[in-house]
């Protein structure tokens, strides 16, 4: 070999190690920054995002992209990512955590790979901002962003694909860029705007756009982005609930919000001082003249760099690429957020690669450019910037490790969020500091009067403490701001019930249900009010619903197994009984009721006397319960086993007060004499053994 070859060869392995290298100390570098939220506990939406237990099935999954209310959200690529997590992780966080920090590292290198192939100065730096910036510490410390970091990645692979597309022109990376592109978009529709961000591209490289070249090919993913868009915007209306009066903003109103939203944005990149999981809600008002000069300055920013172009491009473009990736959350479109916020650092996840990108590049020519001495002082202050940012996402992600912490981190630095202080509220409530619970509840509707979610949350608090007045004066309340609350007609009626009030409770249950059809915890308690007062035919209609949405509600399937009993469907009831145990294998309760059923039914196609007798030691495991024991003595009747049946009804009967009124002290010396004379339990007219 030559030693002109041996020097290539040597300089291209020299190059892709130092690549192998940073790219290896960007992701560790990342992962430490993150270290914090490694272990961190689901914070405030999480719990709805992570899969439900109707949907851990295959059918659950159909549902997850056919059934936009089947989610919280109607992203079914994210839904589906859960979905596969789940058997993997379970309630674990650790693995929720550490596929958003990989996928916000692989973002970063697909960053790094885009502006290479662009010639963009400091590609490396900008990556490497992008990684450590504190900003984007709520797309990833937060297990419910991962809509940010997954339909991130996909949106830079989209547009790296794209970029080799545009400079070969084949087939099979335009298919890539736009596969790749529809991935995202079921990830998160924000991205919708890659086709017009790659399109600031060509012109800020080329100086002008060609339709054929340039634009006609993107026409598909305007046409895809577009109906992603309004589809979301339906959903976000429709499901979610982004509508109502504090929406209700008028076209001038959108525009101050978009102004102020604009120089936000671009303040938190330049200076993340102060950063908050809720700011504070602004006051928008037309009439105040200082809040135009936001929109105002806006507008005279970019127009003077459209004046500046013709000397330089990429001011333009930046300012472009930032302000048309933060469209979506510009205010022209309801989001559910705006609810309590019109700003947030997951909204500029993307956005903020543009800012990055300018001062990386930036620094990265100064450099260049400047001596020895400049170059020292350049790396060094690279280095100080990039631990100060490393040590700022450090401390920002200890606030996401639990629901609590998040709460209180907010109402530190925004005392007035009342979201903060109603969710501090329920924290407070599961820890049973139930005082402390009511105060926050009260402060919340304090700061927001029409606040019903936080009267609904102080009545299940008066609940617990034993005060039922309270709780439904404040249910009621609840109901004034909200007729058709759900929640409240559930939890109204449930007090109802515990009070004997059961054609009351009825009636709540059913207006739940009018209100969400498919609300599982309504129908099951409705069942159990129909049972109650001796409907058992309607009951097993709710129940059935009940186990219909929700495959692994145990209470359901065990209720409905007993009204199918009560209703002599003998053979129907097994199979509910069944799902109990593979619920819950330590359901004492059902376990013996399954083996009463085994032991004693009188049609001989149902009995199993091995069985029954599995299931009825299984249910006395957890100690001596004289019904139990009764279950056990027929068991081993029903095997033959008369001595032992005979044994246990007599350790069951000792178990039973003498003034027992249940009739259970008789029944047990009628069946003791009957194992005595060799005789299995028998009841014609089978019933239900009595429920503990």
């Amino acid at each position: 070999m030559s030693q002109g070859a041996k020097s290539a060869w040597g300089d291209g392995f020299g190059a892709r190690f130092r690549e192998v290298f940073f790219a290896t100390l960007l992701l560790a570098a990342t992962m430490l920054a993150y270290q914090p939220a490694w272990h961190g506990r689901p914070i405030w939406d999480d719990d709805a995002h992570l899969t439900k237990p109707a949907l851990r099935s295959l059918h659950g999954l159909a549902r997850i992209w056919i059934e936009p209310g089947a989610t919280q959200q109607y992203y079914p690529l994210v839904h589906s990512i859960f979905w596969l997590e789940h058997p993997f992780w379970g309630e674990t966080t650790l693995g929720y955590h550490l596929v958003n920090i990989l996928l916000h590292g692989l973002s970063c290198l697909l960053l790094w790979c885009i502006l290479r192939r662009l010639a963009v100065p400091g590609a490396w730096l900008a990556a490497a901002i992008f990684a450590l910036h504190p900003i984007e510490v709520e797309s990833v410390a937060w297990i419910s962003e991962l809509k940010n970091t997954l339909s991130g990645a996909l949106y830079l692979g989209a547009a790296l694909a794209y970029l080799e597309f545009d400079r070969r022109r084949g087939r099979a990376a335009y298919a890539g860029a736009l596969g790749l592109f529809v991935l995202g978009l079921m990830a998160k529709s924000v991205i919708a705007t890659l086709p017009a961000a790659l399109l600031v591209i060509f012109w800020w490289h080329r100086g002008r756009l060609a339709w054929r070249t340039d634009v006609r090919p993107l026409m598909p993913f305007f046409a895809v982005g577009a109906a992603a868009g309004i589809f979301t915007a339906w959903v976000e209306r429709t499901f979610i609930g982004a509508n109502g009066a504090e929406f209700a903003f008028s076209l001038g109103e959108r525009v101050l919000i978009a102004g102020r939203v604009f120089w936000f944005y671009l303040g938190k990149i330049l200076w993340p001082a102060d950063l908050m999981f809720i700011y504070p809600r602004w006051t928008v008002d037309g009439r105040e003249w200082w809040q135009w000069l936001f929109p105002v300055a806006a507008f005279a920013f970019v127009a003077s760099l459209w004046m500046l172009r013709k000397r330089a491009r990429w001011p333009l473009a930046a300012v472009l690429f930032f302000g048309g990736t933060l469209f979506p959350a510009l205010g022209f479109l309801n989001v559910y957020p705006f609810r309590f916020s019109l700003v947030a650092d997951h909204f500029q996840y993307l956005a903020g690669l543009a800012p990055i990108t300018v001062a990386a590049a930036g620094l990265a020519t100064v450099a260049a450019r400047g001596g020895r001495a400049l170059k020292f002082g350049s790396c060094a202050g690279t280095g100080a910037l990039l631990l100060v940012l490393g040590v700022l996402t450090w401390n920002q992600t200890r606030i996401y490790a639990d629901f609590g912490t998040i709460w209180r981190a907010t109402l530190a630095k925004n005392p007035g969020c009342w979201l903060a202080r109603n969710n501090l509220g329920t924290v407070l409530l599961y820890e049973g500091r139930l005082d402390e619970a009511i105060a926050s509840y009260r402060a919340a509707w304090e700061l927001k009067p029409d606040y019903a979610e936080a009267h609904y949350n102080a009545g299940n608090a008066y609940a617990r403490k034993g005060r039922p007045a309270e709780a439904l004066a404040q249910f009621e309340q609840a109901l004034a701001l909200q007729p058709d609350y759900p929640e409240v007609f559930l939890n109204r009626g449930v007090l109802l019930a515990q009070q004997g009030r059961t054609d009351d409770a009825l009636r709540d249950f059913l207006r739940g249900l009018a209100s969400r059809p498919d609300y599982a915890e309504a129908h099951y308690n409705a069942g159990i009010a129909l049972f109650q007062r001796g409907r058992a035919a309607e009951a097993i209609a709710h129940f059935e619903r009940a186990v219909a949405i929700r495959a692994d509600y145990e209470e359901a399937h065990r209720n409905l197994a007993v009204a199918l009993v009560e209703e002599g469907r003998l053979a129907e009831a097994i199979p509910h009984y069944r799902r109990v145990l593979e619920i819950n294998p330590r359901n004492a309760a059902a376990a013996n009721e399954l083996a009463w059923l085994y032991a004693t039914c009188p049609l001989a196609s149902l009995r199993n006397g091995p069985h029954a007798v599995e299931l009825a030691r299984r249910a006395n495991e957890t100690g001596e319960n004289p019904l139990f024991l009764r279950t056990l003595a027929a068991a081993c009747a029903e095997n033959g086993r008369f001595s032992e049946a005979e044994e246990t009804a007599r350790h069951a009967l000792s178990l039973v007060p003498e003034g027992d009124e249940s009739g259970l002290r008789a029944a047990l010396e009628a069946e003791l004499a009957g194992y005595r004379a060799g005789a299995p339990y028998r009841d014609e007219t089978f019933k239900m053994a009595p429920r503990p």
